[in-house]
């Protein structure tokens, strides 16, 4: 009994040496192989470069596609049915037939807007406004019928097909068949981008891993020297793990320059496309969550391809008893 607190003080002191080691040798590893980074530029350089470019494409088609699917979505935020009224239709029929709709369930809201309305739309969006302006002169009666603008709350193709059964309806314009098909496409497009971030994040795997291979060749005596005084297979792996996480956030990195350049590079031009149809529509980059999830993958790629190579190569070398 008296020799039992001296046994757990010693346990203890054993213990938290332990683990001083344990962190003095990831503090070690981290710093060194920051260092063998360093050491060769060149190199590293190429590496990180053909890493940042293989991520650089599909977060590319992916920031694309992003911001098409955004502009889809201003689009179909409305998802408005136009319903051009039969001509001779009044103004007290025209919000009378709105007022009706506005108690259907499957209709939001209902939009009434006059043939003079119609015209100074026209005049301000179209740039025909010369020509408005020479057919007023004319004396000649407004051409545009009544229009109701009718936003649905359910499934717009029931409702755009009651709105034609109408009799007041001369024309239901709806436009659901293009965004039918801009969402296939979208889709499409979404799952090419998963495609091909499959295939170039597994070649920039095997670039992290092709890279620690040649530095595991480099030290071979070295490894081999540890696994005979006994040192264990985590122990010689860590500083090559490092090394590969060293690769992947520099790649990674390095793939979002390259994409806030591109970004930098078309924004301006895009706005003012935009602008010359109306359009308030600005393009998009990669914001403060995407960047760190892209940074965190490609880490973990460069850790990922580095554990695989290292394991494979103590398994082949790590001497039997």
């Amino acid at each position: 009994m008296p020799d039992q607190p001296a046994s757990n003080g010693r346990d203890r002191r054993v213990h938290s040496s332990g683990v001083g080691a344990w962190f003095d040798h990831h503090l070690y590893s981290f710093i060194a192989s920051l260092g063998r980074v360093f050491r060769k530029p060149w190199a590293t350089l190429l590496t990180i470069g053909v890493m940042a470019v293989a991520l650089a494409l599909p977060l590319g088609l992916w920031v694309v596609l992003s911001n098409v699917q955004r502009f889809a979505g201003e689009v179909q935020t409305s998802r408005q049915i136009s319903v051009f009224l039969k001509e001779g239709t009044d103004a007290a029929r025209a919000n009378a037939l709105a007022g009706e709709l506005r108690k259907r369930a499957e209709v939001a809201s209902v939009d009434v807007r006059s043939p003079d309305q119609g015209l100074q739309v026209l005049r301000e969006r179209d740039g025909l406004g010369e020509a408005i302006d020479a057919l007023a002169a004319t004396g000649d009666a407004n051409p545009l019928p009544w229009l109701l603008v009718v936003a649905p709350r359910g499934d717009e193709m029931n409702l755009a097909a009651s709105l034609r059964e109408m009799p007041e309806a001369d024309l239901v314009q709806h436009d659901a068949q293009w965004r039918t098909r801009l969402d296939n496409w979208l889709r499409f497009g979404g799952r090419v981008a998963l495609v091909l971030a499959g295939l170039l994040g597994l070649g920039a795997l095997l670039v992290v891993g092709n890279t620690v291979r040649l530095d595991i060749q480099s030290r071979r005596e070295e490894i081999g020297v540890l696994q005979l005084l006994g040192a264990t297979d985590g122990f010689i792996r860590r500083p090559f793990l490092y090394l590969g996480i060293w690769y992947g956030l520099s790649a990674g990195a390095l793939a979002l320059a390259l994409l806030t350049a591109a970004w930098i590079a078309l924004r301006a031009p895009l706005a003012e496309l935009a602008g010359s149809y109306g359009s308030a529509f600005t393009l998009q980059g990669v914001d403060a969550v995407q960047a760190a999830i892209v940074l965190g993958g490609a880490t973990v790629l460069g850790w990922l391809g580095a554990g695989v190579v290292t394991g494979h190569f103590l398994r082949q070398t790590r001497p039997t008893r």
